[in-house]
């Protein structure tokens, strides 16, 4: 530290605290409490919906023997049970009315990470069998810090910082989702996932009537795949999107791609898509004048000005 002082004089010095302190009130700038509350109504009744219909595969695993149970390297750190029928059947059942519980806004901190803390157990059982999906990280995420906002009413447009560190979690983690995704492609499927025909397979496998044509256009699907490489390793100037209109924007382009993709060879990373509506400003589905409480910000664990 004392040669880094000596080569960037005391003005270099000052600096690096201001950058801190500058990255700091990046992440957690208040937000409305109303934004809150209302993903972490979307969040909790997408749980049922996840279990029942989007991965309903996951309850199967019950009947599948324990020896083919492989569990994650999370799996292996910590002391979680091997997934019978009965330890299955207790997770999911348990984790339905732990959502739907927290999905009331009541006693959010202990109903919220019990929920955290099933579904990150379903997962675990989901993913302990070969095959991992990374539609489930900002999911995760936002399911881990929703709890630490504590009591958000859906009129409550106070600001605070909890409520501004947890949507801006869930926003890096949105992010990274598409940032490690090109850094997955790269590392195991090599610059041929990008220069070869990963999305003529993916057409001819799983296309609609919608995208086959694509297949007649030479040279299409080749630049797509450059365009989708080129977008997630530039994923990170999503985080440039500040004021709300180019997160509205910018919720509108993440939707729009991923329907694209549902449209063109039927999938869809649903878990992913509840996480980016974070980003979306809630509380202004709500009047203002509905506001509670007197004061204008509230701050964690301190009032900010």
């Amino acid at each position: 530290m004392t040669r880094l002082l000596a080569v960037t004089g005391s003005s270099g010095a000052a600096m690096l605290p201001r950058t801190l302190a500058g990255v700091m009130r990046w992440f957690f700038a208040p937000v409305p409490l109303a934004r809150v509350a209302i993903f972490r109504l979307i969040a909790y009744l997408f749980i049922p919906v996840d279990v029942f219909v989007t991965t309903r595969w996951v309850a199967a695993h019950a009947g599948v023997p324990t020896e083919y149970y492989q569990p994650l390297l999370i799996g292996e750190w910590l002391p979680l049970p091997t997934p019978t029928t009965v330890v299955v059947d207790v997770v999911k059942w348990l984790l339905i009315g732990s959502a739907l519980l927290a999905a009331t806004g009541r006693a959010p901190r202990v109903w919220g990470t019990t929920t955290f803390l099933l579904y990150f157990e379903w997962m675990v059982i989901a993913m302990s069998y070969g095959k991992v999906d990374h539609d489930r990280y900002a999911f995760l995420v936002a399911l881990a810090v929703l709890p630490t906002v504590g009591l958000a009413h859906w009129r409550d447009h106070r600001r605070s910082e909890a409520a501004g560190f947890a949507v801006t979690a869930i926003f890096i983690a949105v992010m990274l989702t598409y940032f490690l995704a090109a850094w997955a492609k790269i590392r195991f499927g090599g610059w041929d996932w990008v220069d070869g025909s990963t999305l003529t397979r993916a057409v001819l496998r799983r296309g609609t009537d919608l995208s086959r044509w694509t297949l007649e256009v030479p040279g299409l699907l080749h630049v797509s795949q450059y365009l989708m490489i080129g977008f997630e390793l530039l994923s990170p100037l999503m985080l440039l999107a500040r004021r709300d209109w180019t997160r509205i924007a910018l919720v509108i382009f993440l939707l729009g791609f991923h329907l694209m993709v549902f449209a063109g060879v039927m999938i869809i990373f649903l878990p992913h898509v509840v996480a980016i509506l974070s980003i979306l400003p809630w509380e202004r589905l709500k009047p203002r004048a509905a506001t509670t409480g007197r004061r204008p910000s509230i701050a964690a664990p301190s009032a900010s000005p």
